[in-house]
């Protein structure tokens, strides 16, 4: 990914202020241990905040403390604010993990928190802790972050989701126009990082709190909290489209860490929805789009080909 220094501020909600803009338990948690974690590091490493003060980028923006390092900045990465280059992040290492970066923290208190009360339960009787390990195998099935073979062909639309594609209907979109919108569901089993259809500049980004009705209910589609991010097409400049986040009865944390102007390429990740869930993409329906897809098909974001635009 990489950012344009002319994107236009007003185009993000305002509303999003975070890259997970409807909270949570566990981001509340993680906001609380960074404030602990400056204060220790300001008392007694002064020397790294020195160092990491020195290697920072950009400037302080909206961001409502001082980072010291990338940590402090993973809930604000949509913002414009402070970063650090690759070489002079210490943290980078994270990304290479199996696991998306953003579900980290779920991943160490839920996992861990399971795992522990399996085996006190275990002590008194063994079979008591399978349900806990279950549970446990579960979280850390649910945030892996498997490598996808991405197509690179001109035009070509991949998913934007794992999951079952459950609707291709065409509408009329108010700012798009004619297009097709295509709707997968993801269940609790799928990996649920979403990835970009075509390689795009990011245009807007627009939140609307809501319910967390089942996703595969029509209505969740339209009641639902859910996240619209629209790109413009870099292979085809006049072309916009837009890739709504929608959560689930379950699943009721979206995360979206791009900001409008960042530039991204096919398949490339840009968010999560944590916990069942409904991903749409809205194309548009300009006579070049081929759907190859069909309702039923288990699809994997970013390598399952969802159709095709044909080149003149």
């Amino acid at each position: 990914m990489s950012n344009s220094s002319s994107s236009d501020p007003g185009a993000m909600d305002p509303a999003v202020t975070t890259i997970q803009p409807g909270g949570g338990v566990v981001m509340s948690i993680e906001l609380a241990w960074g404030r602990l974690r400056r204060w220790y590091l300001r008392k007694f490493r002064p020397g790294y905040v020195e160092r990491m003060q020195k290697t920072r980028q950009g400037h302080r923006g909206p961001l409502p403390f001082d980072p010291i390092d990338s940590r402090d900045i993973k809930y604000y990465r949509n913002q414009d604010t402070y970063w650090w280059a690759d070489a002079d992040d210490p943290f980078q290492w994270r990304d290479a993990l199996p696991f998306v970066r953003v579900g980290l923290a779920e991943l160490l208190l839920l996992g861990s928190s399971f795992l522990i009360l399996s085996i006190l339960i275990g002590i008194y009787w063994w079979p008591l802790c399978l349900p806990g390990l279950v549970v446990t195998g579960l979280i850390i099935w649910f945030f892996r972050d498997p490598r996808r073979k991405i197509p690179n062909n001109v035009g070509t639309v991949v998913s934007p989701a794992d999951g079952k594609l459950v609707q291709i209907e065409p509408i009329d979109d108010p700012e798009l126009g004619r297009c097709i919108q295509i709707g997968i569901f993801l269940s609790i089993f799928n990996v649920h990082a979403n990835r970009v259809s075509l390689p795009g500049r990011v245009v807007s980004i627009r939140y609307r709190p809501g319910k967390f009705l089942n996703a595969l209910r029509p209505e969740s589609a339209q009641e639902n909290e859910n996240l619209d991010v629209t790109l413009e097409d870099t292979e085809s400049p006049n072309r916009k489209y837009r890739i709504r986040q929608i959560t689930g009865q379950f699943a009721r944390r979206i995360v979206c860490w791009v900001r409008p102007g960042d530039v991204l390429t096919r398949g490339e990740m840009f968010g999560m929805i944590k916990l069942g869930s409904r991903t749409e993409l809205v194309l548009p329906d300009d006579g070049t789009l081929e759907i190859t897809a069909e309702i039923g098909e288990t699809l994997k974001a970013g390598s399952s080909v969802i159709g095709q635009y044909k080149q003149a």
